[in-house]
């Protein structure tokens, strides 16, 4: 018995001898032990143009200098956030979150006054305009084609005017203003008026107001015009001419105004000391496209302004306007507020210091 269990330690001890012969062996003649890590059979995806490519761990570029690994918690290096490619893409609305919810009634009214408080109008294809002289109207679902001045006013003395899931268009070429057509709402009253998911076409200046809500909107397609005066009316998407008593806010609209530069071209949002000091203005999470500039900031005198998580679109100029994205900003005016805003390739956009 121990005879053979002296045969059976002399085989194994032989057997370890041969298996590291072997590996010595095969050492020699590749030149590399067993690899930690061998090239994997996947395909490896192709990094954005962007993003630095990352040097190999097994031949290091000579002048590559290691970058030390972050620490857990270490903050990451400021970026641009991501590009947007178009407004409804990217959750801004369009046509289709915006006009009548129902089937329309025509209705040939022409240029119809309302005089009493509380009247609701829905469902209607009104081939004319509205003039609010009352309390509380309400005008939803419906359409208007206009040739007058206006789609809806709203008159001096009356208050809570809402127009939503409506469609405000016109006909060029036949409005009084010289063929032109001025405001698709405009608040001529001394307090705030409701606008809300409608889709607004060609006039001059689509929301014009001082104080109101507006919000859900899509502006587009505002046509260019020369006015009683001869001279290209100017063009803007919302315009404030200030001295309001009320806030005005502008929320999740998108606004465009592709009109040249040459042919009238203001602003995607107009706030303009024309007629007082601008304050107490949201202008929050809007698509910002067109314009001389795509905002107007209120001027030197503005106080209250806040801009916050705005869009301002590269679709018309690179710039967003043809001279930039922002003017008119007062930084250091009290309750002004400049955040979060950004061009839809995710640059941000930080307002040139006022001159």
């Amino acid at each position: 018995m121990t005879r053979n269990r002296k045969r059976l330690g002399a085989w194994l001890l032989a057997g370890l001898l041969l298996a590291a012969g072997l590996t010595l062996y095969r050492a020699d003649r590749t030149g590399v032990g067993e690899p930690s890590a061998g090239p994997s059979a996947t395909p490896v995806a192709t990094l954005p143009e962007t993003a630095a490519p990352t040097p190999s761990a097994t031949t290091p570029s000579p002048s590559a200098t290691p970058s030390p690994t972050p620490s857990p918690g270490a903050s990451e290096p400021p970026s641009t956030a991501p590009a947007c490619t178009s407004p409804g893409a990217c959750g801004f609305p369009d046509a289709s979150s915006t006009g009548p919810r129902i089937s329309l009634e025509r209705h040939d009214t022409g240029n119809m006054s309302i005089k009493k408080d509380g009247t609701v109008i829905k469902g209607w294809d009104i081939r004319g305009s509205l003039d609010v002289y009352a309390n509380d109207v309400t005008v939803i679902d419906s359409r208007i084609t206009s040739a007058n001045w206006w789609g809806i006013n709203l008159r001096p003395g009356f208050s809570g005017l809402k127009v939503l899931h409506t469609t405000i268009t016109a006909v060029p070429g036949k409005g009084p203003d010289n063929g032109g057509v001025n405001y698709a709402v405009s608040n001529m009253g001394g307090s705030s008026i409701e606008v809300g998911w409608c889709d607004i076409s060609v006039f001059g200046n689509a929301l014009s107001m001082g104080q109101g809500d507006l919000h859900d909107n899509y502006v587009h397609d505002l046509v260019a015009f020369r006015n009683q005066g001869g001279e290209w009316q100017h063009i803007d998407a919302v315009i404030s001419g200030g001295g309001n008593k009320g806030r005005l806010t502008i929320r999740r609209n998108t606004l465009l105004n592709s009109t040249p530069v040459d042919k009238g071209a203001t602003a995607a949002v107009g706030l303009f000391a024309d007629t007082g000091v601008v304050s107490s203005v949201v202008v929050d999470g809007n698509w910002l496209a067109g314009g001389a500039y795509a905002l107007y900031g209120g001027g030197p005198g503005a106080t209250g302004i806040q801009v916050t998580d705005n869009v301002f679109s590269t679709q018309y100029h690179p710039a967003a306007g043809a001279y930039g994205p922002v003017t008119a900003w007062n930084a250091g005016g009290a309750g002004n507020v400049w955040k979060g805003n950004r061009m839809s390739d995710g640059r941000p956009v930080v307002p040139e210091p006022s001159s």
